[in-house]
């Protein structure tokens, strides 16, 4: 591997005063060390380094020479910039396909948790203040348009949360002790709605089933299914969907395999990745994109059918009286999510026997609300119940393709924790991991050139033998038909 590129690109860090900083080829050998070797501490690798003379002859460090400090390597790693690291992760993922390892048409998409470098104990509670309410509305009283509105209800809904996420908690209610202040103590309701780490702010609290609250970042690869190579790599909040991140982490790829002139046909990921953002993204990028839609999407509705000619819901209920349900208006959600809102009148619902058990005892209109990307959900389901032989074996494929790789990043390439804190230095964290993990395929990889040369040789013998089968088979049938040669019969 030639490195050497390292200096042009990081010329601009260094200065041409003061002492000698690190080699940057030096710098990143290191970091390659400790990435191999499933080293998460600094100072562990640099003694792991120190012990080992074949580590000294690859860093290119005699015996009596001092190795840098460990807080050198942190200091460098922090000076930097992101895009150090993607120029040495596409130099690596370029000469994976220089070698054959990478074929483009299909990639799989995937994240998983990778732990914070801070503690939970860190955790502080958000603070509102209690004059909020009376700000916004002096705020109100001198502004034209009431642009604060929004944050008034916004303080509002903060403060009945808490009070709905406090009730019945153990010690809440009965417990006696209070703080300095004389406000009661409750103990911590772990949500990043109430409280923020400021050890490490971008870090966010998550969980998943059968493992405890904790600090994380969420890690996002793009695999390609020939070789397992990676194509892209970046970090996100936990705290945010994996749809949210979908076109960042589709950015980087495109651009990545672009540069290699490799164009993307189909997109593996899972239900975690469905939005309507996402399907308008690949939709525009004319990605073949097989993402299965998100639980709360219903293909019909029971008991009325969508005419699209007239943008409208009809009613089909056999007794009904058979209401239409027109447009009225594009709605936002509590979610922040933008809906379609279709509602009958009154006239048509509220003499209805079907009323009760369709609109309820005392509402006397029907209301439907589909998602503003409902056509494109429509689409998604329509094309993986197309043909459900080819989307078990994309499923399986997707799982098979890159849980893997996140299983070997985690484990043995020291992704399972973030060494450094900020969300560029875990997208840095990840891009290490990632390259690591090609440059051991690629150097692990053999191309199948002798298995081809032997089919080639196999096929030559065998038409050498037909061709001696032949002639050996004309040679005694001349031999034997001979004159001299007779058949006797015996009485």
């Amino acid at each position: 591997m030639d490195f050497h590129y390292l200096y042009a690109s990081t010329s601009k860090y260094y200065g041409k005063e003061g002492q000698e900083s690190i080699n940057p080829v030096v710098f990143f050998k290191i970091l390659l060390v400790g990435y191999l070797n499933n080293i998460n501490s600094d100072r562990a690798l640099l003694r792991y380094c120190a012990d080992s003379l074949s580590i000294r002859l690859f860093l290119g460090y005699d015996l009596d020479e001092e190795l840098p400090w460990h807080s050198t390597i942190s200091r460098t790693r922090q000076l930097f910039g992101e895009e150090v690291f993607l120029s040495l992760f596409q130099d690596i993922l370029r000469k994976c396909v220089q070698k054959g390892m990478v074929r483009g048409k299909r990639q799989c998409v995937d994240s998983a948790f990778i732990k914070a470098n801070a503690s939970m104990d860190s955790l502080v509670e958000k603070e509102v203040l209690e004059d909020a309410s009376a700000f916004v509305d002096e705020l109100e009283a001198n502004s034209e348009f009431k642009t604060t509105s929004t944050r008034k209800k916004l303080v509002e809904q903060h403060h009945a949360w808490k009070k709905e996420a406090y009730k019945g908690m153990p010690g809440n209610s009965n417990s006696e002790k209070t703080d300095e202040n004389g406000n009661l103590i409750r103990p911590k309701y772990l949500s990043n709605h109430t409280h923020y780490s400021p050890t490490d702010p971008d870090a966010k609290i998550s969980t998943k089933p059968g493992k405890p609250r904790q600090l994380n970042y969420a890690g996002q690869l793009a695999v390609d299914d020939a070789h397992h190579v990676i194509t892209g790599a970046c970090v996100s909040t936990a705290g945010s969907k994996d749809s949210a991140i979908f076109s960042e982490i589709m950015d980087q790829t495109l651009d990545n395999l672009s540069q290699n002139e490799i164009e993307i046909e189909e997109v593996l990921a899972d239900a975690g990745y469905s939005s309507g953002e996402s399907l308008q993204y690949c939709q525009d990028k004319n990605i073949n994109a097989y993402i299965p839609n998100f639980g709360q999407y219903k293909p019909e509705r029971e008991g009325f059918v969508f005419n699209k000619e007239e943008n409208r819901y009809e009613c089909i209920k056999e007794g009904g009286n058979k209401a239409l349900l027109p447009f009225k208006r594009i709605m936002t959600d509590s979610k922040g999510y933008q809906k379609t809102s279709y509602r009958s009148s009154e006239k048509d619902c509220g003499k209805c026997p079907l009323r009760a058990e369709c609109c309820g005892k005392i509402t006397k209109f029907k209301k439907i609300e589909d998602s503003l990307h409902k056509p494109l959900y429509d689409q998604m389901h329509e094309k993986l119940n197309k043909d459900k032989n080819y989307t078990r074996f994309l499923t399986k494929r997707r799982s098979s393709t890159v849980e893997p790789v996140l299983g070997t990043l985690i484990n043995h390439h020291n992704m399972k924790r973030i060494n450094s804190r900020g969300m560029k230095q875990a997208h840095k964290h990840v891009l290490m991991a990632a390259l690591t993990y090609n440059l051991k395929k690629y150097l692990r990889f053999v191309v199948k050139k002798p298995s081809v040369v032997a089919q080639v040789i196999s096929l030559k013998l065998g038409e050498v033998y037909c061709f001696l089968k032949t002639h050996l088979h004309e040679l005694k049938n001349s031999f034997l038909s001979h004159s001299n040669f007779s058949i006797l019969n015996y009485n």
